[in-house]
């Protein structure tokens, strides 16, 4: 059984619309999982109903077999970093890092030692003694983060953390939580919309659409193989067109071109889809040939060490990137390929 679990969990204000609708998500102890996804996707609602903020309508939430659905927030032992530092301006970092120990009525010398362990682990050690006003955004974040850690939580939440820092210090306070949650081995919820943080700091995503979660992987997998036409929007794939799966475990597109791919085969219509970074542009074009449509050049755009093309196909509209080393012009016809080993079914 895993660490912590999520079972049938349904979430609705009004009885009529389901926020979160039969959510179910395992989690393994010392794993960072993230909650990805477009606003209203129902991640921060999830995050919310793990915390205690919530209470489900139905479905059980257990970490390490025990249902805390009815166990109030401060009675839970989780750790919560917020997109606000929340932290208290009139206290020393010290004393804001100690103030749920103090809660707990921990002995002073105990208190005292995790808090300069943690302030040392998240490399605050020379700034204990400052006021929060004193410090720069990624110091404050850090210390709304040392603060969650030194109540060793069961599980530590993240809500957006690092949404009101810039992007420098997003990029440094990412691999700082990695590298502290990796040190310290807690499990640990992210929720973020970011796909690029969430898939540099996750061993697994779950990237969640109107209520449920439509994939749940490493991010090597959802990048490189979505399961859904919502996931693979989501995560960057720009090219779709329609797809039917013939007798001989290929697809033809409505143009009558046929497609192999080295993915599933499933019956019916299917969707192909593929980054325009792997769809192989030349001048001329082969007939009859797999994988291959020819169309026009209409849009010719400069990304800096490329261009994009969008060409006009028989199957569609389809997006191209092409090193410099050959320039076509609009109203060019070309040929596209679209490689076996890139080309995903949804």
């Amino acid at each position: 059984m895993s660490y912590v679990e999520l079972k049938d969990i349904r979430v609705s204000y009004d009885n009529k619309t389901n926020i979160l609708k039969d959510l179910n998500l395992s989690i393994e102890k010392g794993e960072l999982v993230s909650l990805l996804g477009p606003s209203g996707c129902g991640k921060t609602t999830t995050l919310r109903v793990i915390a205690g903020l919530i209470e489900p309508n139905d479905g059980e939430f257990l970490v390490d077999n025990q249902n805390l659905i009815k166990v109030p927030v401060h009675k839970r032992e989780f750790g919560m970093v917020f997109q606000s530092y929340a932290l208290f301006p009139h206290l020393t970092i010290k004393e804001n890092v100690a103030f749920g120990l103090k809660l707990r009525k921990e002995k002073k010398a105990s208190i005292n030692k995790r808090v300069e362990d943690i302030l040392a682990i998240t490399g605050l050690e020379d700034l204990g003694d400052r006021y929060p006003k004193q410090l720069s955004g990624g110091q404050r974040q850090r210390v709304a983060l040392a603060r969650a850690l030194v109540i060793e939580p069961k599980l530590l939440l993240l809500d957006e953390p690092l949404s009101n820092l810039d992007a420098k210090l997003r990029l440094a306070m990412r691999i700082e939580i990695k590298r502290i949650q990796s040190q310290l081995g807690i499990t640990s919820v992210f929720v973020t919309h970011d796909q690029e943080e969430c898939f540099s700091i996750s061993d697994r995503v779950a990237v969640m659409n109107k209520g449920v979660i439509e994939q749940f992987d490493t991010p090597e997998e959802i990048y490189k193989n979505p399961k859904t036409e919502f996931v693979a929007r989501f995560i960057g794939f720009e090219n779709f067109f329609e797809l039917t799966l013939t007798e001989d475990r290929k697809y033809r597109a409505v143009d009558g071109t046929i497609f192999e791919s080295t993915g599933k085969y499933d019956q019916g219509k299917r969707t192909g889809t593929i980054r325009p970074d792997d769809i192989e542009i030349a001048a001329s074009h082969v007939s009859n040939s797999n994988n291959k449509v020819s169309g026009k050049v209409k849009v010719r755009t400069f990304l800096g060490k490329s261009y994009q093309y969008e060409v006009e196909t028989q199957i569609g509209t389809l997006l191209a990137n092409k090193a410099d080393d050959v320039i076509y012009q609009v109203g060019d016809t070309v040929s596209l390929s679209i490689p076996a080993h890139k080309l995903i079914i949804v």
